[in-house]
């Protein structure tokens, strides 16, 4: 796997939806693709898609194309979806609750424990999880060795449980909050701000009504 350069972040957010498709290519038993036929149905250009899976070896053959198996295995090789994660969620509100009733053990990812600062959410269960007194994260993330630490607080509480994920030891920080966080350069940050995805499908909503 040729990986000795910086990939650049538009490339690895195209490899899970090549990997989507690549799932149902193999449920329905085909074993190998051209780009002009991965284009057609994923609606990168082929030449796109060559030049995204080069950045990693390219794993194709002339005249032959890609094994669907094994280019799915490859691309979940480097997403690290070949190995099990640890997650914990800060905040027990709507969002955290959806997110503790994902099923993300299916693509490799464990929640392992939801905490809250709120005495009435303290001790009662949601999605299977008894939700703990966030003064016990740092320890819990400790003894229990957490990947991944998700933050679904308002944004005024959120890079404080930042801080303590990173104390705590967190590889990864997945944040929900409304705010973008400072994390320490060891640790892989997310920030989602589901409002930015909103005013980007507003934005194309009214480039197609012009069109």
């Amino acid at each position: 796997m040729k990986q000795n350069k910086r990939i650049s972040s538009a490339v690895i957010r195209r490899l899970p939806r090549y990997r989507r498709y690549l799932i149902e290519l193999k449920k329905k038993g085909v074993d190998k693709i051209s780009s002009n036929e991965l284009s057609n149905l994923i609606g990168y250009t082929p030449s796109q898609i060559r030049q995204d899976l080069n950045n990693f070896g390219g794993f194709g053959q002339q005249g032959y194309g890609y094994n669907v198996e094994g280019l799915l295995n490859e691309i979940s090789a480097i997403l690290g979806l070949d190995k099990q994660h640890t997650m914990v969620i800060v905040g027990s509100g709507k969002l955290g609750s959806a997110i503790a009733n994902y099923t993300f053990g299916k693509v490799g990812f464990v929640i392992r424990g939801m905490f809250d600062n709120s005495k009435e959410k303290i001790g009662t269960t949601i999605g299977g999880f008894e939700v703990s007194d966030v003064e016990d994260l740092v320890a819990y993330i400790e003894d229990h060795d957490i990947d991944i630490g998700v933050i679904c607080t308002q944004k005024e509480a959120a890079q404080e449980i930042a801080d303590k994920m990173a104390f705590g030891g967190v590889k990864g920080i997945w944040n929900f909050a409304p705010i973008d966080l400072e994390v320490p350069d060891r640790i892989a940050l997310e920030n989602v701000h589901l409002s930015d995805s909103l005013h980007e499908l507003a934005y194309h909503i009214n480039h197609i009504s012009k069109s």
